[in-house]
């Protein structure tokens, strides 16, 4: 008799690592990472709600309706865009009629982005004034 083999069901088969499945955990380990790899993916794909739209967006739209806010340069204090980006993203909210422009630098949550804020307008249907 070969002293080698065993018969004794709690071992792994030969050539695998998992006892429970028999499946070798290089494997296993390929696929988890497989997985995190895509959930990373998802992760840094912000979702927007409409094309034109940038992540940042909401959170400005947001900010900009709760606190007594209306510059970019206080987008950027509160640490959800650098001015000059917030400042061209409110010049772009306002082409598509989400925020108003009262004087260059200044805005104000219109109409329609609070019924955007309020989920009763898809920003998708709106477009840019020429």
């Amino acid at each position: 008799m070969d002293d080698s083999t065993t018969d004794d069901p709690a071992e792994p088969a030969a050539g695998t690592d998992d006892p429970e499945t028999g499946a070798d955990e290089s494997e296993s380990e390929t696929d988890a990472d497989a997985e995190t790899d895509a959930d990373a993916t998802e992760e840094t794909e912000a979702e927007t709600d409409a094309e034109w739209m940038e992540p940042a967006d909401k959170p400005i739209l947001e900010f900009l309706q709760s606190e007594d806010a209306f510059e970019p340069t206080q987008i950027d204090d509160e640490g959800l865009a650098p001015a000059k980006y917030a400042a061209y993203r409110c010049r772009e909210l306002t082409k598509y009629g989400l925020l108003t422009k009262h004087m260059p630098g200044v805005y104000e949550v219109s109409d329609l982005g609070e019924r955007y804020l309020a989920d009763e307008l898809d920003p998708s249907e709106l477009e840019a004034d020429k």
